[in-house]
C-alpha cells in the first residue's frame, strides 16, 4: 500500500513517534545510514519559493544514499501538457517519491488519492506537516517530551499553525494561540471544523505566553498574500520581543520556522538571543525528513 505524507492528522501518534524516534537514531550516527535509501530517487516540485525545504530534502536524501531531481513546474505542466494521472504514472517509472510545495492543498490530496507515487506535502496553502513534526523533534531535544510542554503561538493564523493545531491533538500537549480578533473571527469556521480539545485561542499576547515553555511565531504575510498593509496594522501588537519573552517560563525557547521578517514579527534581540533555537530547527529538518522518506518507502 502506498503511503503519503500530506497532513499530520492522517497519522496515529504511534506512527509519528516512530518517525521521530528514527530521526533521533539517524542524528546520533549519520554515517551508519549513508546507504539507507541507496538507488532510490526523490523528485522535488516547487511551485513556491523555498530555501530550507529544498536544502533539507536535497541534502537529506543524498546523505542516505538516494538521488534527487528538481522538476521545473513549467516543464512538467500538470493539467496543461498532460493530465495529472498520466504524469504521475510516468514519474513512477523513474521516481520513488515526489515532494510538492504549492498553493493548492486540494491538488495534493487529489494526486495522493491516485495512489501511484508517494506524495509529500512540502508546504501548501493549508498546512506544513514536515515543519511541525521537525519542530516537535527540536522541542523534545531541548526541553523533553512534548506532552509535558505548554506551547504558545503568537501572530497570524496560517498553514504552519494548522499543522501545529493538529499536532496538539495527536500528541496531547497544551497549545495557546494569540491571534488578533479580526483574524480569529475570519477563521472561526476552520477552527470549529477541526474540533480542537487541547488548544485555546486568545487575543492577548501576555495571556498566551505566560509560563509557556516554548514561544513560536511566523511571518505575518505569507507568500503571495494580498492586502498586507492592513494586515500588518492588525498584527502590530503581536510582535515577539524581549518583553513578551519575559512572560514565558524562565527556560523557555523561541522558535520560528523561517524566513523571518526581522523586527516585524520578531525582534533581532529575540531571534539572535540565548533562548532562540531557530538554527537548530533548520538543521533538524534534515533528520526528520530523512526519517519521513524512510517511513514512506520502508514503513
Amino acid at each position: 500500500m502506498i503511503k503519503h505524507f500530506i497532513d499530520l492528522d492522517s497519522f496515529t501518534k504511534k506512527e509519528l513517534r516512530q518517525i521521530l524516534s528514527f530521526a533521533r537514531t539517524i542524528k546520533k550516527n549519520p554515517q551508519k545510514y549513508s546507504s539507507l535509501l541507496q538507488s532510490k530517487s526523490l523528485g522535488l516540485l516547487f511551485e513556491k519559493q523555498s530555501t530550507r525545504t529544498r536544502l533539507s530534502f536535497t541534502v537529506g536524501m543524498k546523505k542516505i544514499g538516494g538521488h534527487v531531481i528538481e522538476l521545473d513546474k513549467n516543464d512538467v505542466g500538470f493539467e496543461s501538457r498532460e493530465n495529472a494521472k498520466d504524469i504521475l504514472k510516468t514519474m513512477s517509472q523513474y521516481l520513488d517519491l515526489l515532494m510538492i510545495r504549492n498553493d493548492d492543498h486540494n491538488k495534493l490530496l487529489e494526486l495522493a488519492s491516485l495512489n501511484i507515487l508517494p506524495i509529500i506535502n512540502g508546504l501548501s496553502n493549508y498546512s506544513h506537516p514536515c515543519q511541525i513534526l521537525s519542530d516537535i523533534f527540536t522541542i523534545e531535544e531541548t526541553l523533553g517530551k512534548i506532552e509535558n510542554q505548554t506551547i504558545a503561538w503568537v501572530g497570524d493564523f496560517n498553514n504552519v499553525l494548522i499543522s501545529l493545531l493538529q499536532a496538539a491533538e495527536i500528541f496531547n500537549f497544551k497549545l495557546k494561540v494569540a491571534v488578533p480578533e479580526p483574524i480569529l473571527i475570519s477563521n472561526k469556521k476552520k477552527i470549529k471544523k477541526m474540533n480542537l480539545q487541547n488548544s485555546k485561542f486568545f487575543t492577548q499576547v501576555s495571556k498566551v505566553v505566560k509560563d509557556a515553555n516554548c514561544v513560536m511565531t511566523d511571518v505575518w504575510i505569507s507568500m503571495g498574500e494580498k492586502n498586507f498593509k492592513s494586515k500588518k496594522v492588525i498584527l502590530q501588537d503581536f510582535q515577539v520581543n524581549d518583553q513578551v519573552m519575559k512572560y514565558a517560563e524562565k527556560k523557555a525557547i523561541f522558535m520560528h520556522c523561517l524566513p523571518a521578517h526581522r523586527n516585524e514579527e520578531v525582534t533581532d534581540s529575540v531571534i539572535d538571543g540565548k533562548q532562540s533555537v531557530v538554527w537548530l530547527q533548520a538543521q533538524n529538518r534534515t533528520y526528520v525528513q530523512q526519517s519521513i522518506l524512510n517511513f514512506l518507502l520502508k514503513g
